[in-house]
Parts: C-alpha cells; sequence; structure tokens
C-alpha cells in the first residue's frame, strides 16, 4: 500500500500559533516536522514530535542550508505538502516598548530580516522539488503589521513582514505553473504568551468582534490553506483579526 500520510514542514513550532497548528496537524494524521531554535519541549508533546523535530537557529544563512538537507534526509525522496514559514521575531526596545527606526541598529535588521524574510526564500527554493513532487502548499506568516504602523511591532519586524507579503504574491507567479500554491495568513492580536502589556486597549478600540483570536482559529486557517478545499487560492493574504483591519 502507498504511504498516503501527508508531511508538512513548520518553523517557529515551539509557541503559540506554531504549536497550535502543529497539534492540529497531528491530530489529523500529518506527519509533522517541526523547526525552532530549542529542543525538543516535552511539556507540549504530540505523537512523534521529538523524533521529528530539528533544532536550528534561522538567523545564521548557513543553518537554513543544513536544514534543508537535513529534511531531505528525513522524508527520504518523498514529497512535502505544507511549508509554514511562522517562525519570527520582534525585537524591542529596552524598557519593551517598539522599536522604532531610529533605534533599530543594522546588527537587529538584519537578524531580523534573516529569520523573518530570508529563512522563508531559502527555504522554499531550497525545497522547491520536494514541494513540486507533492503539489504542496507553502504558507507564509505575514503580520498585520505588515500594512500600517503597530503600537507594539517595531519597524524593522514591520519592514520584513511586508517583504514577507510580497515574496508571497512573487512566489505565487513564479511556483504556480509547478502545481504549487503560495499563500499568507496575516495575524492580528492573538492569545499567546508573548502578547505585549496593552493589548487590551487595542481590543476594546480597534478590533469590531472585540476579543483576542485563539491560536486554534489560526491553526484551522492554515489547516484550510493547505487542503484541496483551497486548491483554487494562490497569491492571497488572508487577514486573521476580527475586523482590526478595516
Amino acid at each position: 500500500m502507498p504511504d498516503l500520510q501527508r508531511t508538512m514542514l513548520l518553523t517557529g513550532a515551539s509557541r503559540g500559533i506554531g504549536h497550535a497548528t502543529v497539534k492540529l496537524f497531528a491530530q489529523r494524521d500529518w506527519r509533522v516536522l517541526t523547526v525552532s531554535r530549542h529542543p525538543f519541549d516535552p511539556a507540549c508533546p504530540w505523537p512523534g514530535g521529538a523524533a521529528n523535530h530539528l533544532q536550528a537557529d534561522l538567523s545564521e544563512p548557513e543553518a537554513c542550508e543544513s536544514l534543508i538537507a537535513e529534511v531531505r534526509s528525513r522524508i527520504d525522496g518523498k514529497g512535502i505538502d505544507a511549508l509554514v514559514n511562522n517562525a519570527g521575531i520582534s525585537p524591542k526596545a529596552i524598557d519593551g516598548s517598539r522599536m522604532s527606526a531610529l533605534q533599530t541598529d543594522y546588527r537587529t535588521w538584519l537578524q531580523v530580516f534573516n529569520v523573518n524574510f530570508f529563512a522563508p526564500a531559502i527555504l522554499a527554493r531550497g525545497l522547491f522539488q520536494e514541494l513540486k513532487r507533492a503539489r504542496g502548499a507553502i504558507i507564509n506568516v505575514t503580520s498585520i503589521a505588515g500594512s500600517r504602523v503597530h503600537p507594539f511591532a517595531g519597524t524593522a519586524y514591520a519592514c520584513s513582514k511586508a517583504a514577507l507579503a510580497a515574496l508571497t504574491r512573487e512566489l505565487a507567479h513564479d511556483y504556480g505553473p509547478h502545481g504549487v500554491r503560495v499563500n499568507a495568513i496575516a495575524p492580528g492580536e492573538i492569545h499567546t504568551s508573548i502578547l505585549s502589556p496593552g493589548t487590551n486597549l487595542i481590543v476594546e478600540k480597534q478590533i469590531p468582534m472585540g476579543r483576542l483570536g485563539e491560536p486554534t482559529e489560526v491553526a484551522e486557517l492554515i489547516m484550510f490553506m493547505c487542503s484541496t478545499n483551497s486548491g483554487y487560492v494562490n497569491g492571497a493574504e488572508f487577514h486573521i483579526n476580527g475586523g482590526q483591519h478595516v
């Protein structure tokens, strides 16, 4: 019997949206390869989690190349049905506030873009043949901060997410003829452990639905975008923010 289990590679799996996505896909019988800077955390288990976890620092371009080789070794000639570029960093000022352009030095710009933008680009290119083999999907996790100034998200983070949205369109154009769909989701305020103080004011004043989003809601959208139910969707960026963008 052929192996019908689908395979996903997800970066930034250790918490929040990434962790919720991993658990949902695992529950629905996907093989999930996860990537984070940290070792596998047994406090957040899922079936096969420890065996399918890859540790890599995506701020280092060499680590991305090594990761691609390791992924190929793990899947042993099979395809990749979904690549979810979820890893992202958003440095803060010393007092924890938004890091403005005046406060952001070159080293910080480079670190943020390496993780938030260049790593997705390198992984998409390096794993193209595996994605093509499975007629897979790429999901880039952008942000509401990519299209407007945000009170907590810094300048480098916002610019990197705007660039990732542009990359999504370019990849959709380049990969679509090969059967690989590329889309993005742009979360707003999601109920995770890294919420900034003052988020409640955004909820009260800017979100028509009057509540935070849940990581599981984002995970369900990612699942839809990786399924055949979205088979004609390509090059789109989906807002998931309770109407915060309107």
